[in-house]
């Protein structure tokens, strides 16, 4: 089969094109033949050398990504039979080999993919999905009648949390740049905030939960705006290490979640998608000879929505 190959960290020139042989699965695995994959700023970070490539540089080879949707070709698991139409992130934060033609996947961290669904878009539907959910359903437990404030708004997690937010019956303020505004207002929030030189610090408290997807100095913006016993929940990885002792200081929660692997979060997210309350936008589909041009635009921080790779 076709793989790419993470050689070394660093630039999308160690990204390498390689005929491996088709894995084999072990118990309570599927093998899923890849028809989409969707590429994330986690999959950049760790091509870096950042994020979870420590855990994976022992690994030969090491290929990235994590989200797939595609066909069962084998199964050894009672959840999935040869056939079905299957979609989810698989082994994050582990290694997740998605860079490929075939993927053995846990059974446990699929689930089917709706019929009234491509693949394109239930790939676009994985990871973005569960951490969305994980943050705002899991975690922060957001409800009807809450203010929300989603950071990026028509980035990937956060086109995906609006729509999330809205569907819980929250009150949803999104930020984004202005040419984005209206995509923002599109997807269901109630209020765009266009956060180039807007002055947070002269902002009510007025905000139930954050979502901040962006780090770094975004995290005093958040607290400047969320309520006493609120809650931000802070995203990205290696620029928020201080979320939590920042907002204590501020009678606001905060901390960080990473994202897992979950067929049962991929199942309320199937349902989701199936009844078209969240629709994953894909602002690019490209070839799998293309990764490394996805890479490059994920790098720039402004996409839209998702970038989808189809084999």
């Amino acid at each position: 089969m076709k793989a790419v190959v993470l050689i070394a960290p660093g630039g999308v020139d160690k990204l390498e094109y390689r005929q491996l042989e088709i894995p084999e699965i072990g118990a309570g695995e599927v093998l899923v033949k890849v028809k989409a994959i969707s590429i994330n700023p986690v999959d950049v970070k760790v091509r870096q050398g950042k994020g979870v490539y420590e855990a994976l540089k022992m690994a030969n080879p090491i290929i990235l990504g994590w989200d797939i949707s595609g066909i069962v070709e084998r199964s050894n698991s009672e959840l999935f039979k040869a056939g079905d139409e299957v979609f989810g992130m698989v082994n994050f934060p582990g290694h997740g080999k998605a860079y490929a033609e075939y993927v053995a996947a846990p059974a446990a961290h699929l689930q089917l993919k709706p019929s009234n669904t491509s693949f394109e878009a239930a790939a676009a539907a994985t990871l973005v999905a569960l951490t969305a959910w994980q943050a705002l359903v899991s975690n922060a437990k957001v409800q009807k009648g809450q203010k929300v404030l989603i950071h990026a708004a028509a980035g990937g997690v956060g086109h995906i949390a609006v729509q999330l937010a809205r569907n819980l019956g929250a009150e949803v303020t999104g930020t984004s740049s202005a040419v984005n505004r209206d995509f923002v207002l599109s997807l269901g929030a109630d209020k765009h905030i266009d956060y180039k030189d807007y002055n947070w610090a002269g902002q009510q408290k007025e905000y139930d939960f954050v979502l901040d997807t962006v780090g770094g100095n975004n995290i005093d913006n958040s607290i400047a705006v969320t309520k006493p016993g609120g809650t931000i929940i802070s995203i990205p990885t290696g620029l928020n290490d201080d979320v939590s002792s920042k907002a204590k200081q501020a009678g606001v929660n905060g901390y960080f979640i990473l994202v897992k692997s979950s067929g049962e979060d991929m199942s309320h997210i199937a349902n989701l998608v199936e009844q078209q309350a969240l629709k994953p936008f894909v602002s690019q589909t490209l070839s799998f000879e293309q990764i490394a041009k996805a890479h490059t635009q994920i790098e720039t921080g402004k996409t839209v929505g998702k970038i989808v790779i189809t084999l």
